[in-house]
């Protein structure tokens, strides 16, 4: 029998199917409660207002119910809230190789905060890009393009 938490770890995110909810740093905690074998998964959403949560929810209650355990609870936490930092190298590994440019880690440096102009083209490397849209293909995204192999390209927003 698989654990209650590799099924759940294993959940696909629904915006950005390349990653799971593991690897983007969603899931939190799995619990399974000893006496009555209920499951309780506590899960961040990476904004409050993300509209996959609900898809989120379920993917989790059937992969929980797909390995045997079909008591679950999935219970959704904002603090402390998602932070990019919470993306797994695996994830951010994915994220790149889907042409989606990963978010880098925060600054936990005193003093000023770098600001980042640019970001690096997961195609091909190069720094001359530019952003189009700060909205991409979902609201977690921004839509950039690359000036030097003129691709456009998702970049997951730092949060």
């Amino acid at each position: 029998m698989v654990s209650a938490r590799d099924a759940v770890a294993a959940v696909v995110d629904p915006e950005i199917r390349v990653v799971t909810i593991d690897e983007l740093g969603i899931l939190r905690a799995v619990e399974q409660d000893p006496a009555t074998g209920r499951v309780t998964v506590t899960i961040t959403p990476t904004y409050t207002g993300c509209p996959a949560m609900d898809v989120i929810r379920e993917d989790i209650r059937a992969a929980l119910h797909a390995a045997g355990y079909p008591d679950a609870e999935v219970a959704t936490v904002y603090a402390p809230a998602w932070s990019t930092d919470w993306v797994s190298d695996s994830g951010r590994a994915k994220l790149a190789e889907a042409g989606i440019a990963p978010p880098g880690p925060a600054d936990r440096s005193s003093g000023p905060v770098a600001l980042r102009l640019t970001v690096r083209c997961p195609l091909c490397g190069s720094v001359d890009t530019e952003q189009v849209s700060r909205f991409g293909s979902t609201a977690c995204k921004a839509l950039w393009r690359c000036r030097a192999c003129r691709e456009p390209f998702d970049q997951m927003k730092a949060l």
